[in-house]
Formats: C-alpha cells, structure tokens, sequence
C-alpha cells in the first residue's frame, strides 16, 4: 500500500545494524577472573539507525532499511526483531563472511560504558544502497556516519542523488569513535536538510565551543539543525530565524539509550507533516523523554497519541 504522496515509504533508513546486550547494576567491572553479580541482563534491538527506524514505525510512518548483517544469530535476531515492528527489510543485505555487529551496555544509576564489536557495522557500501527502494520513499535518514567506513567516501554522492531524486535528507553523525569529526562533512552537510547532533558533536563538528555558536555556524550550511542536550531538552535554528530552546520535562529515567534517536524520530514526523518548527521540536523532545522509561532503545518508544499526552500533562513551559 502506498503512503498519501503516492510513495511506497515515508522513510528510507541507512545505517549500522547491531544488537544491544544491556548489563544494569552499580558495578565497575574488574579483571583477574572476577566475578561480580548485575541487577538485570537483556538482549534488545541496538543501533542509532535501527533504534530510529523503530521509532519512525511506532509513529505510523512506513519505513524501508538498507544497511547489512552477517548470517548469524544477531543477524536474525535484528532482523526478525525490525521486521515484527513492521519495518521492511527487503533491501538489507547479508553476508556471511562477517559477523553481525554487538553491543556490550553497563548501565550505572547515571552513566554507561559501552564495549562495541563492529563486525558488519562498518561493512556497507555504496553498491549495497538500492537506489530503487529510496526512490520509492519522502525522505532519507543516515545514522552514525563516523562508523560506515566503506560508504562514507560516497556519502557526499549518495546524497547528491538523492537530491536529485527530490528527496529531502536528514544527519545523525553520532560520535566520531576515531575523534576526527570531519570526513567531508562540508561537502555533505549542504544536501542535508535536517541536522541532528547531539551538543558534543555539534561543538566538535563545527570547532567551536558551545552549542550556541556552534548552531550558528552549522545554520549556515543546513538549512535547519537541531541540537539535543539530554535531559536539558534541545534547541533549533533555522537558516535566518532565531534560535528556538525546548526545556525537557523531567522523567524517572530507567535507560537513556537510544533516546537521541527517539527524538531524531520524533523530529522527522513533524517534518514529515509539515509542523512548525517549534511544533516539531515539542514533540521530538516528548518522543526522548517517554523512551527513557523503558530498558533498551526501543520498547518504551512513543505512539502519536502517547507522546501528545505527555505534552498536554508535562510539557507546557518553553525554556
């Protein structure tokens, strides 16, 4: 069934597929063979890309995946898991010469640390994209730019294509792992529609020492970005409008994976339906903060209705 625009998809997604394991308890681990006891072990869905895609799907949206897994346990595990959220994977590609990449979470009562396993994270290429299947879709979303190695040479074509396509295009770079924060980001942030750091990247990225100048700069080479400041809420700006703060309500936080990408879903809907700004930036806010209640990126992600609850009850102050 095709979306209102005549469009198979609303949302084409590109991105690394892993699966979380998430350790919670107050414990540091410890080497020399020790053994320490945890407060609770789960195995969820794990990726920005994925974790997005989840999150687009529980708005109503129709979303398609394109990335790659290796033939193995996770690999299944990640597909079976996107596919039962109604996700089509049709365009995702397997390889069984490599493993599907894994994610080892600690989470402490306010921190985490995070051993990763890349595996097929950094295996995709641009010979992989079906360019087809993004036809078919309103929009582009890419996550974790940093850790596709083999496509983010060809990012900046990528999306030169798709802007032909007349296809709008949003950027979630995630951390840069490596601490380089650059790789022709300056001739790929132009096609970008929507930028979606987080404030650390935003300052890394665009070398400069606070969010605010940091929106500035970046304004002037997107035409809309969208800084998320954990539980501070996020700011927008505009290319020539001012800035716009949304204070985030505060939450009995269980699990703050994933909540970025919560929001970056959350943000995109209201693009999608051609919200105001300020609109949008409410309601990604509210789509953040109701995904923290919850273990894991995914199950505690908001519905249209939930989140416009939790506005109406919570979120009624503009910073």
């Amino acid at each position: 069934m095709k979306t209102g625009s005549g469009k198979l998809f609303d949302v084409a997604v590109i991105g690394e597929i892993n699966a979380d394991l998430i350790v919670m308890g107050n414990t540091v681990p410890s080497f020399n063979q020790v053994e320490q006891i945890v407060d609770e072990a789960q195995l969820v869905m794990g990726s920005s890309a994925v974790i997005f895609a989840c999150g687009c799907a529980r708005l109503g949206l129709k979303v398609a995946f394109l990335g790659v897994v290796g033939a193995d346990f996770f690999g299944t595990f990640m597909l079976d898991s996107m596919r039962e959220r109604g996700i089509d994977t049709s365009s995702v590609k397997i390889n069984p010469t490599i493993g599907t990449g894994l994610s080892i979470i600690l989470n402490t009562t306010d921190d985490r640390a995070i051993l990763t396993y890349p595996g097929s994270i950094p295996e995709l290429r641009f010979e992989d994209i079906e360019l087809d299947c993004i036809a078919e879709c309103r929009h582009l979303h890419l996550s974790s730019f940093f850790l596709l190695d083999r496509l983010r040479p060809d990012v900046a074509k990528l999306f030169n294509i798709v802007k032909e396509m007349g296809i709008s295009i949003s950027l979630d770079t995630n951390y840069d792992p490596m601490e380089k924060w650059d790789s022709d980001l300056a001739n790929i942030l132009p096609s970008v529609d929507i930028f979606l750091p987080n404030e650390k990247e935003a300052i890394e990225i665009s070398k400069t020492k606070d969010y605010h100048d940091a929106l500035i700069r970046l304004s002037d080479q997107v035409g809309l970005v969208a800084i998320k400041l954990g539980a501070e809420g996020a700011v927008v700006k505009t290319r020539g409008e001012e800035l716009i703060y949304q204070r985030a309500h505060s939450v009995a936080v269980k699990d703050t994976v994933g909540a970025g990408d919560s929001f970056d879903a959350g943000f995109v809907y209201g693009y999608l339906n051609h919200w105001p700004v300020e609109r949008a930036l409410k309601f990604a806010v509210a789509c953040g903060s109701i995904s923290t209640l919850q273990t894991g990126g995914t199950s505690g992600q908001a519905t249209v209705e939930i989140a416009q609850d939790f506005i109406d009850n919570h979120m009624n102050e503009r910073r």
